[in-house]
């Protein structure tokens, strides 16, 4: 095995503290003993007592949860289906479509988003228009990696179970759901996560009085960034890994299997 050289190694080791250093820094001063983050004092876990005894950001976190897991329960649902339907038929515009909301910029789904809840559906922006818009862009996520998964699998299986008399739904529910559903787990926990830490799309479709964790936090900071904006940007993060690294280890499970 080839060695890398050093400066590949110092290249690399500059780019990861570009990237986690910030984040580091933000999970040192949650702890700071100090309203103000210009220096440190010294360790407290006053502001996590602050944070579980904030009304307004507990209500934030209630929202996020609830949507997040809404709306990645019915894009893993959806999502699927697409997949599928990707698999087995050779649409020429069905990728394009189900795809598209993961490409496009975020700032051009939320404000169409918003343009077709106001104008051609005439809806009041609220939670039903969070989690619908948070549908639409994890759909596309979930499909993704169904179909990755299902093209790893070989077609022979199918049609054994088509050859021993099977139905079209005997054959989903006995071979192809088994074999998609880590799959369909780890496009889930994807959602889930992308759903719980999305900012932009929500921002424009949250309308009056529903807050999330992050318009909560981008409000906060809007006078101060306090060590509370740090506690619960550091527990949004662990919980953002968490899901991340499920996902991952789903995602290898079932390359394992597909090989």
């Amino acid at each position: 095995m080839t060695r890398p050289s050093p400066w590949l190694l110092l290249a690399a080791g500059l780019v990861y503290a570009f990237l986690y250093l910030p984040l580091a820094i933000v999970v040192a001063y949650s702890f700071n003993d100090s309203r103000l983050n210009a220096e440190w004092v010294g360790f407290t876990l006053d502001w996590y007592r602050t944070l579980f005894n904030d009304g307004e950001m507990l209500l934030a976190a209630r929202n996020s949860l609830l949507i997040a897991f809404t709306a990645s329960l019915s894009a893993t649902v959806l999502g699927t289906l697409a997949g599928m339907a990707m698999h087995r038929y050779r649409f020429r515009f069905l990728p394009f479509l189900v795809i598209t909301p993961v490409a496009m910029p975020e700032i051009l789904l939320g404000v169409s988003l918003l343009v077709f809840f106001l104008q051609a559906l005439h809806l009041t922006l609220g939670m039903v228009s969070v989690i619908l818009a948070h549908i639409t862009f994890s759909i596309g996520f979930v499909a993704i990696v169904v179909r990755v998964r299902l093209h790893g699998l070989d077609e022979k299986i199918f049609e054994a179970a088509r050859d021993l008399g099977a139905t079209p739904w005997q054959t989903f529910r006995w071979v192809t759901f088994p074999l998609i559903l880590p799959a369909m787990a780890a496009g889930m926990l994807m959602a889930f996560a992308l759903s719980l830490d999305d900012f932009v799309i929500t921002f424009f479709t949250a309308g009056v009085g529903v807050s999330t964790l992050p318009l909560q936090i981008y409000s906060m900071i809007k006078i101060a960034v306090t060590p509370e904006v740090n506690a619960v940007s550091t527990l949004l993060m662990l919980l953002t890994l968490v899901l991340v690294i499920a996902a991952s280890r789903l995602d290898k499970t079932f390359m394992k299997g597909a090989a």
